[in-house]
This record gives structure tokens, C-alpha cells and sequence, in this order.
């Protein structure tokens, strides 16, 4: 009885899960097929889920009427930057709040944390003036990625992921002369390379699908991201749906391959920090 039991409840949770994930796939489906099929079909009032028409048009209009290869470009190397940046300084302050023991560490990390709590909507304006009028940044690469060259929540992981690594290797390098930064580059990085793949997934994914930073900091077509240059277009083509779908799956086909590929990855990241330092 309680293993029948135990079969219906898993049989009625998988139709549940089964019917959201059609649910939340319908919004992606529709988008991929809004861009191959002409324009008039995607804005019937009753659409064609199978269309009849194949066209490449939508894109062929996307990339002609917009600046989309430089908008590409921008969210590749602003992501990639930030990528590298998160990695470095959140796996260096990672290590130095895990292993390493100096005044004040754990003041300096609860205080860290602590800023979590605060809504990002609140520093934004100081933020803001910051960059245009104090050191008149605006509409530059140096704008969009210095504000986010570092995460709390990087650091955090790191810390967390670094508190399962053991000391006793980073004891041995100290008896051989080891500096610590050579500690950190030869032994800690090598054994944190699960760690800094989530946390570079993760980031990169973040940076690319950043709207509102980029959207704000930015007013030069040639300086927006393809995030923000989708939204410029939908207010200046709004009548091109096909066109603006096929925008949409360009600036979300990199995400959908990066997941598929990585996605186990995508799986360690759900529980990387709920090792136990």
C-alpha cells in the first residue's frame, strides 16, 4: 500500500512538472517561431504554432535595420570582462576569508554580507552620479563593467566553496617558501577549478541578460548591449514583430547553447555553497 502510495504521488507530481515546463517552454517556442515565419503570420489574432511559411527575412531585417553585430560584440566583451574580473577577485577574497587569518576578517566579511541586504534600486542613483559626475564615465565600457567587477555573492561562494579545500596542502607550500599569492595561483586555484567554472557560468550569464545598468549608463546606439539595443528597437520598429523575435532569439541563442552544453555545471551551482567549511 504505501509503495502504490508512493507511485501515484510521484506520477502526479511528474504531470505537474511536465505540464509547467510546457507551460514556460510555450514563450521560447513561440519566440524561435515568430522569427522564421513572415511578419503578418506572427501578428494574426489567431497564430500559426507550425507555420506555413518558412522565411530568414525576420533576421535579415533585424541585422539590416539595427546595429546588431556591434551590439553582439559589446555583450561578448562586457561579459567576458566581467567574467574575468569576478573570477579572479572573488576567488582571491574567497581564499583569503577561508584560509587565510587576519584582524578584523571576519568584521570585514559579515559586513560584506550584510550588503546583500540592501536592494540594488537604492544605491543606484549614487551609483549613477558617481559614474557621470564624479568620474565622468559615462557611455563607456569602463561604466558598465566597473560597478560590477566584483560581486558579494561571488565572494561568498568562493569563500564557501574554499572552506572544503584542505589546509594542510596550504601548510605544506608555506613550509616549502611558498608566498601566498603562489599558494593561491599553484595550489588553491588548480583544486577550485569546479568552483570558478560555476562561478564564471553563472557570471557570464548574468552580464549577458543585464538590462537596467547597461539601459541606464549607456546613450550611444554603439556603446548598447544587444539586451538594451532589443528594447531600443521594439520602441523604434514596433510594428515588426518577426523582426523583433528574431532579435529576441539572437540575443538568447548563446544562453540556450552555453545551458545545454554546461548544464551540469548549471546543477553544481544549485549546491556549490552549501558545503560545509
Amino acid at each position: 500500500m504505501h509503495s502504490k502510495s508512493k507511485i501515484i504521488m510521484v506520477t502526479v507530481a511528474s504531470v505537474i512538472l511536465g505540464l509547467w515546463a510546457i507551460v514556460t517552454i510555450i514563450p521560447l517556442y513561440w519566440m524561435i517561431i515568430g522569427s522564421v515565419q513572415d511578419t503578418t503570420l506572427s501578428a494574426t489574432y489567431k497564430p500559426q504554432m507550425i507555420p506555413s511559411i518558412w522565411s530568414v527575412a525576420p533576421f535579415e531585417r533585424f541585422f539590416s535595420k539595427t546595429s546588431a553585430w556591434r551590439w553582439l560584440f559589446n555583450s561578448v566583451f562586457i561579459s567576458a570582462v566581467l567574467t574575468a574580473t569576478n573570477v579572479f577577485f572573488g576567488s582571491l577574497a574567497g581564499y583569503a576569508f577561508a584560509k587565510l587569518k587576519f584582524p578584523g576578517s571576519k568584521t570585514v566579511f559579515w559586513v560584506l554580507l550584510s550588503t546583500m541586504m540592501i536592494p540594488a534600486q537604492v544605491t543606484l542613483i549614487p551609483l549613477y552620479v558617481l559614474i557621470i559626475n564624479v568620474f565622468n564615465l559615462g557611455d563607456t565600457y569602463t561604466a558598465i563593467i566597473l560597478p560590477g567587477a566584483v560581486s558579494v555573492g561571488n565572494i561568498f561562494l568562493m569563500k564557501q566553496y574554499m572552506s572544503s579545500l584542505p589546509t594542510s596542502l596550504i601548510h605544506a607550500a608555506r613550509i616549502d617558501a611558498c608566498s601566498e599569492f603562489g599558494i593561491f595561483w599553484k595550489v588553491i586555484l588548480p583544486l577550485a577549478k569546479p568552483g570558478l567554472a560555476v562561478l564564471a557560468i553563472f557570471t557570464f550569464v548574468t552580464s549577458w541578460n543585464d538590462f537596467f545598468w547597461p539601459f541606464l549608463i549607456t546613450s550611444s546606439d554603439e556603446m548598447r548591449t544587444i539586451q538594451v539595443g532589443l528594447a531600443s528597437f521594439v520602441f523604434a520598429e514596433s510594428t515588426d514583430y518577426g523582426a523583433i523575435m528574431a532579435g529576441a532569439t539572437v540575443g538568447a541563442l548563446p544562453m540556450m547553447i552555453l545551458f545545454f552544453s554546461l548544464q551540469r555545471y548549471f546543477l553544481q551551482g544549485i549546491t556549490i555553497g552549501a558545503v560545509k567549511g
